[in-house]
């Protein structure tokens, strides 16, 4: 009978002990938001609302020196003068929020000068050496408790849109052959997993520091990352499993930015559930694996040719208009999205909206799309995020049993409430669907 007792007891115990598996919320903050202008600066005090979110916040971004190879502040003047110090700014949130990890990352797209400085590194260990060296002593000299690596790898190129004829010459020069991206993928894989290790290896000399991989938008990760060899050295990888299509890389087509699944007769590579495949089936624990979500929207110009449908994949010409605030052609931030969809109080005669298309498969996404108009106003397909999908997501990210998600990046997503009053509303319904 004591037996029992003692195992009912040791039960209940059991079940009132709270899990020690936490999915993570990773939420980066681009600090080049913090130079925008009006409505779309960000400045560190503006993470306040979403830092209480995130299990980890990542600063982008450093860069690396041409000439030396070493890890530096892409802007000094913001990152670490006396005037600002943004650097010290974000990781004091850890005396706010002391379960906080607070992660400085590389790369990411941002180091735009000689890129092709990120292969040759690969390329030296003496490079590596003075690259591994310098990142510590960043990380450690301004309170972080770890490093990002987000790796400018090449990108895989584009599918292009092709006639008949030109889809039967590429079959023609497939079969002789084409010229990859890096002609050095085997040495340029050997070297990041030498550096993956090196910087492991010095970060756990400093008290045990973090370490995580950012595997950047059409990056092939089967030319580049070990993932045997390398997996047991972080503490998780998270995939940008967005901008398969973008209008940069796909000027005439416009499509899903970041399914779930593949769409109907599209390439089965392109979606977040192949690419999540990859990692796992290559042997990495899925706990690891951190599903990124993009909080901006990619756009496209509609032409005379375009479906008044919207359905996707849909004929464009090129990036759609720069929004007021994010200012940049062919991309959108939520807010600015949101702003544009059609609403019974915009007033008469203002510039036409964008009618919103839901997916109710909830494996594909959202988009919205204005066709063209009598008065010559071009038309406007766009691909995004918005609260419900990435709410779908993490739904995904649970179902598998990943790691978590992050938020690329938190400037992007309604920082100031301005469509609903509520802020970061993709990064909450994120969150509370995990």
């Amino acid at each position: 009978m004591r037996s029992l007792i003692f195992f009912a007891g040791f039960l209940a115990i059991v079940a009132a002990t709270p899990s020690t598996t936490q999915a993570k919320v990773v939420c980066y903050y681009d600090s080049k938001s913090f130079v925008r202008e009006s409505q779309a600066r960000m400045l560190p005090t503006d993470l306040d609302p979403a830092v209480s979110f995130c299990t980890h916040l990542v600063y982008g971004y450093a860069g690396v020196q041409p000439d030396t190879y070493k890890m530096v502040p892409l802007n000094e003047n913001l990152d670490i003068d006396r005037s600002h110090q943004n650097y010290r700014t974000i990781t004091n949130f850890k005396t706010k929020y002391p379960g906080l990890k607070v992660l400085l990352s590389v790369g990411g797209d941002a180091d735009t000068e000689e890129p092709q400085k990120y292969n040759l590194l690969l390329e030296s260990p003496q490079a590596r050496t003075a690259f591994v060296n310098s990142a510590v002593l960043l990380a450690e000299q301004h309170g972080f408790d770890g490093i990002d690596v987000a790796w400018q790898f090449p990108r895989v190129k584009p599918k292009k849109v092709r006639s008949t004829w030109g889809s039967i010459w590429h079959g023609i020069k497939k079969t002789f052959g084409t010229t990859p991206v890096d002609d050095k993928e085997a040495e340029h894989k050997e070297g990041y997993t030498a550096l993956v290790r090196e910087l492991k290896q010095a970060l756990n000399v400093k008290q045990n520091m973090q370490l995580s991989l950012t595997v950047l938008p059409n990056v092939n990760a089967s030319i580049y990352y070990d993932v045997p060899s390398i997996i047991n050295l972080v503490d998780f990888v998270n995939v940008d499993a967005f901008d398969y299509f973008t209008p940069e890389r796909n000027p005439k087509e416009a499509d899903y930015t970041a399914p779930i699944y593949t769409p109907q007769n599209r390439n089965p590579l392109q979606n977040v559930d192949a690419a999540v495949s990859y990692w796992t089936q290559a042997g990495a624990p899925s706990n690891k694996i951190v599903l990124g979500i993009a909080t901006f929207a990619r756009t496209w110009k509609m032409d005379s040719e375009s479906e008044i449908s919207g359905v996707p994949p849909i004929q464009v010409d090129g990036p759609g208009e720069a929004g007021p605030y994010t200012r940049t052609e062919g991309l959108l931030s939520y807010p600015e999205v949101c702003a544009k969809l059609i609403n019974p109080n915009h007033q008469r005669g203002m510039k036409p909206h964008l009618r919103k298309v839901t997916d109710p498969s909830q494996r594909f996404g959202t988009y919205a799309f204005r066709t063209n108009d009598d008065k010559g106003e071009p038309g406007l397909w766009v691909s995004y995020e918005d609260p419900e999908t990435a709410g779908q997501k993490a739904s995904f990210v649970k179902s598998k049993n990943l790691g978590g998600i992050s938020i690329v990046d938190l400037s992007m997503d309604d920082f100031r409430g301005l469509c609903t009053g509520d802020k970061y509303p993709i990064l909450r319904a994120a969150k509370y669907r995990l």
